[in-house]
């Protein structure tokens, strides 16, 4: 008799360990439904990936979101709503969704961009915007003819700033009587470069510079050595469009190497 009820004893204890174990995995039990715990880690993940920091309170709110969902989706597959051609053809979308955001996280992780790419990166941005800086007015119009009329006012005294609010075509610098602030000669395109380039402080064109966008008048006011931000300013912006050019890269090699017919 007592040998029987030691042994009562222990199944009642692995019955009670049992339950236990299933209470731990699992979130809650939902209509006779057991809700994973793994689905509550799973939408943590997702807030945490956003910036959010998930905070015991935060843990809460995320518990009772997952058990409402499962409330709601049960109601749903009572409803026969998961079987609608509509929620199938939905939930293949967000498959190819989800399958593809790991891919591409996955890429990413697999070929992180190196110290020494993004040096070369910023060397090279160096090299293209280094030298020298101009900080130039311009006035812009539509006929070579307006441009000599300008130019002669100039010399006669015409104050500058006053006839680019008037007549400049470039709205944007028109409004700040011409003024195109600090600027490497690089940004503008070729005909305005090498005629900025032809000046000294101070100086105006003699003669119209006529580009893509009609004719211009150009005044240099200063020159200085380029300041261009040290590299471990830049560094987050180069390395996220550098990711970006890789997983661009990714992308059109699978589009190229898919056999489409």
């Amino acid at each position: 008799m007592k040998k029987q009820f030691f042994l009562a004893t222990a199944v009642a204890g692995l019955l009670v360990l049992g339950a236990q174990g299933a209470l731990a995995q699992n979130l809650a039990i939902v209509n006779g439904k057991a809700v994973p715990k793994t689905r509550l880690d799973a939408l943590a993940q997702q807030v945490a990936r956003s910036g959010r920091p998930v905070t015991p309170e935060m843990e809460g709110q995320l518990r009772e979101e997952v058990i409402a969902r499962e409330v709601f989706v049960q109601e749903a597959e009572k409803q026969g709503l998961s079987t609608s051609d509509d929620f199938k053809a939905q939930m293949e979308l967000a498959r190819q969704a989800i399958l593809i955001r790991e891919l591409f996280t996955d890429y990413q992780k697999k070929n992180p961009v190196t110290d020494a790419e993004l040096k070369a990166e910023y060397d090279k941005f160096a090299a293209a915007n280094g030298g020298k800086e101009y900080k130039a007015h311009h006035i812009l119009v539509e006929k070579e003819a307006e441009a000599k009329a300008i130019i002669a006012s100039l010399k006669k005294g015409g104050k500058f700033e006053d006839i680019a609010k008037k007549q400049s075509k470039d709205t944007g610098s028109g409004a700040k009587g011409g003024d195109l602030d600090w600027a490497n000669p690089s940004s503008y395109v070729p005909e305005f470069s090498a005629a900025l380039l032809k000046l000294n402080k101070g100086q105006t064109t003699d003669t119209p510079v006529k580009t893509q966008f009609g004719y211009h008048i150009i005044r240099v006011d200063d020159v200085r050595a380029a300041k261009l931000p040290a590299f471990e300013e830049v560094k987050p912006q180069i390395a996220q469009q550098m990711l970006q050019q890789k997983l661009g890269a990714f992308q059109e090699e699978l589009r190229k190497k898919a056999k489409v017919e």
